[in-house]
């Protein structure tokens, strides 16, 4: 049941939401011919340097203070006294070659650290995140006579190798920008376009990738018994990691374990001296973590001793991806300002997901509370794909439209000016 002063402030917040969107057309044109450029013309991590300079023309254009942190951009816009949001975008894209077939797919290649030449595309859909909340920061500079606070849009390089956020804080974020009351981020994903997911706690799972090396001694391939064979000592490790989620993690506790890749030798008849296991791990719980990454490294050097190996093992930790744990006050904030805007229908319990971001990374730092949602991105009859595929290519509306609004409604369940 509503009661009369309840319903009064539901009244109040929705019309500062029609005060704030009341231009979207005009924003939605822009977004939209600014989408298929910067899908047409993917960066990779750290190399934002086209993409950072037109987020930057832009927010100076809607009356931001803006300014180049660690390779990434931040707009601040202060309207008065109140809360301080901000809210992220991450702005890179990855080695992978479209294949979507789209009149403005990319066509952008590169070079890789092996010297081979790659595809490069917004294959994870940052380019939406970018233009969404470029469209949000017009948006509420449009209309402050409809919130008051101040509005901090932080569009993030190096997402994908999990380098961008601690680049923008070792740039001294937190010293350099309003200290929030609270942080957004949000997600394309393949679910359905104009459909907005939330999850309280535990949302996106710490992510590590480990390079191990492990050595053997070389040898003829018809005189095995005069080196030490790493490929045997490889797969060995290989069929024991899978022990780690399927022996030694408790049922009903989360834990992937992944051998993404394992390389030794150059030629048939020849034994090499070493091998390189690049291997994944993805957990939501930290004491979890750290029992797996135990577990990994206590096997690979039981194994190399069983296999006689002339060295001990090396462990490179690289890509490193903190838990994202939303809070849940403000997710339910959020979940409920977004179903008085979007519906019921359109809002949903997103569940969690195993993928990692490095977004929590600012939030924590600065030592305030989160939320992360994801927004779909796929029109009915429209083949959906996963993050990272080559045919990766979200609707442009009503994809666009539901990532502006989403962000819109957050920003005003906390900057909202009384009527």
């Amino acid at each position: 049941m509503t009661t009369a002063g309840s319903s009064v402030g539901e009244m109040g917040a929705m019309t500062r939401i029609t005060d704030v969107l009341g231009r979207m057309d005009r924003t939605r044109a822009w977004q939209e011919e600014l989408y298929t450029h910067l899908h047409a013309h993917p960066e990779l991590s750290s190399h934002e340097v086209e993409t950072a300079a037109e987020v930057s023309r832009r927010l100076e254009a809607f009356g931001y203070e803006v300014q180049r942190i660690g390779g990434g951009v931040v707009g601040v816009l202060v309207n008065g006294s109140g809360h301080t949001v901000l809210t992220r975008a991450d702005m890179d894209a990855l080695p992978v070659t479209e294949l979507t077939g789209l009149p403005y797919a990319s066509k952008v290649t590169a070079v890789d650290e092996a010297g081979a030449t790659v595809g490069v595309s917004h294959a994870c859909g940052h380019d939406v995140h970018v233009v969404a909340l470029l469209g949000a920061a017009e948006l509420l500079a449009g209309a402050r006579d409809a919130w008051s606070g101040t509005f901090t849009a932080l569009f993030q390089p190096a997402e994908e190798t999990a380098a961008g956020a601690r680049a923008m804080l070792e740039d001294g974020l937190t010293d350099r920008v309003p200290r929030p009351d609270v942080a957004f981020g949000q997600h394309v994903l393949n679910h359905a376009a104009g459909v907005v997911g939330t999850q309280a706690g535990p949302v996106l799972s710490a992510g590590d990738s480990i390079r191990i090396t492990v050595f053997g001694k070389g040898s003829h391939g018809s005189m095995p018994h005069l080196g030490v064979d790493p490929v045997v000592l490889a797969a060995s490790i290989v069929l024991r990691l899978q022990t780690i989620v399927a022996r030694e993690t408790k049922p009903g506790e989360f834990a992937v374990v992944t051998v993404g890749s394992s390389t030794a030798g150059t030629k048939s008849n020849i034994i090499a001296d070493r091998a390189v296991l690049l291997v994944n791990v993805r957990t939501y719980d930290l004491e979890v973590r750290d029992r797996v990454l135990g577990s990994i490294e206590r096997i690979v050097r039981a194994e190399c001793e069983a296999s006689g190996s002339p060295e001990p093992p090396t462990f490179e930790y690289y890509d490193q991806y903190p838990l994202t744990d939303n809070d849940p006050d403000v997710t339910a904030r959020l979940t409920d300002a977004f179903r008085d805007h979007f519906g019921e229908g359109r809002v949903v319990t997103l569940g969690r997901v195993t993928a990692s971001e490095d977004f929590s990374r600012l939030p924590d730092a600065f030592g305030i509370p989160y939320s992360y949602w994801g927004v779909g991105g796929f029109a009915p009859g429209q083949q959906p794909y996963p993050n990272h595929s080559p045919y990766f290519a979200p609707s442009i509306q009503p994809t666009l439209d539901a990532g502006t609004e989403a962000i819109v409604v957050a920003a005003l369940a906390y900057l909202g000016k009384d009527r």
